[in-house]
């Protein structure tokens, strides 16, 4: 009788469980990433609309000139002191709360900030899914934050 020699090896069955394994793996994390690009979008464009805020605030005390910050709600479209368009990433919902003598129509807000660094204030919010943050401007001193709810 011949001696059975063992082949040291995988089987066909070993590598398709661990190719199924790691197939399980590659969807769990590519959801989550998924998940975390959409939030970094909306981080990133809250904060871009902060700094334009700030931007027209320093402008008015700068020139000494009341400068408007303008939000277009429909086109999800934004303008400080600049006056330039600010397009928001697709897919983001946008809103506004500023005083009612600063809303042209309904589709359309205005934060004013005047030469002592006072504002007319509001909120501005931006959402994606279900991340949303909330840029705040104080009325009394024109100041900006962001804040992730």
């Amino acid at each position: 009788m011949r001696a059975r020699r063992s082949v040291r090896g995988f089987t066909l069955l070993e590598i398709l469980v661990v190719i199924l394994l790691i197939g399980i793996a590659a969807a769990a994390v590519s959801v989550s990433v998924t998940q975390g690009l959409a939030s970094a979008r909306v981080n990133a464009a809250s904060g871009e609309m902060a700094a334009a805020l700030r931007a027209t605030r320093a402008r008015a005390i700068v020139s000494g000139q009341a400068q408007v910050f303008e939000v277009d709600t429909v086109h999800h479209v934004y303008r400080g002191a600049d006056k330039r368009d600010v397009r928001l990433p697709q897919g983001m919902k946008l809103s506004i709360t500023s005083a009612k003598e600063d809303q042209p129509n309904a589709t359309t807000g205005r934060i004013r900030f005047f030469p002592d660094g006072s504002s007319t204030g509001g909120h501005i919010t931006l959402q994606r899914e279900r991340r949303q943050w909330l840029v705040n401007v104080s009325w009394l001193t024109g100041a900006v934050s962001v804040v992730a709810t």
